[in-house]
């Protein structure tokens, strides 16, 4: 994960990060806009269930992008877990990229097809995250799909050229903390992994073009240099 970490920064960012079992807490920063303002990041297990966590400083959900009305320069606004999971396990090409689950809004366009909640209203998607310079320097981007290409993909892919998935997790938001209760056919690959938190906002790209949706302003990384610190913690299911 080390080539990742440094296409996205460049240099280490400085935060102070407590460990515990399952999470880890961030301090909080008054330059970043408490309702990205990372402070808690979690991912456990219940049985065959993992259930991602944000906390934030302020009310999560809070802030939306302004609609634009078109496509092209869209912005999107997301809470995110990078993970060491392989893409694999929920239906990718596997040793694509950093797995990553992130909630997102988007007012312009709608990517989730198959459910009720469009790109108006906070939903979910599994994305694969990959450094490119065409999105700045040291930039990341959500890995396109080239022109014929045919990658394995998850069943609920919403047909744009990009590695995301539209699964119709439900994000559940309550005061400072954003939740989503994702199932897995293979727990173990989850319990055995690493991840992050990340606040951040994207833009698709201004031709429509290769690359589509680039990861614009990273508002907040839980671990100020995206090393993966959390261990997901097992839990007896309630």
């Amino acid at each position: 994960m080390r080539e990742y970490k440094a296409a996205l920064f460049g240099i280490a960012i400085l935060i102070s990060v407590q460990s515990h079992a399952g999470e880890f807490v961030s301090k909080a920063d008054k330059k970043t806009k408490a309702s990205f303002d990372i402070t808690r990041t979690k991912i456990s297990t219940e049985g065959n269930v993992a259930i991602f966590e944000i906390e934030v400083s302020g009310k999560a959900g809070q802030d939306k992008p302004k609609k634009s009305g078109k496509f092209a320069g869209a912005r999107v606004f997301s809470y995110v877990w990078p993970t060491s999971i392989d893409p694999a396990e929920v239906g990718f090409e596997g040793k694509s990229g950093i797995l990553a689950l992130a909630v997102t809004i988007h007012p312009d366009f709608n990517d989730t097809p198959l459910f009720e909640n469009d790109g108006a209203k906070w939903h979910t998607h599994w994305v694969v995250l990959t450094p490119d310079e065409a999105c700045g320097p040291k930039g990341m981007k959500v890995k396109d799909i080239a022109e014929g290409a045919k990658p394995k993909l998850p069943k609920t892919w919403p047909g744009v050229p990009l590695y995301i998935d539209s699964p119709g997790y439900p994000p559940r938001f309550a005061g400072k903390t954003v939740k989503v209760k994702v199932p897995f056919d293979n727990i173990a690959a989850v319990e055995s992994a690493k991840f992050d938190g990340v606040t951040s906002g994207l833009r698709v790209n201004e031709s429509v073009h290769a690359p589509l949706l680039c990861i614009e302003n990273i508002f907040k990384v839980a671990s100020g240099d995206l090393s993966l610190p959390g261990q997901v913690s097992k839990e007896e299911k309630k």
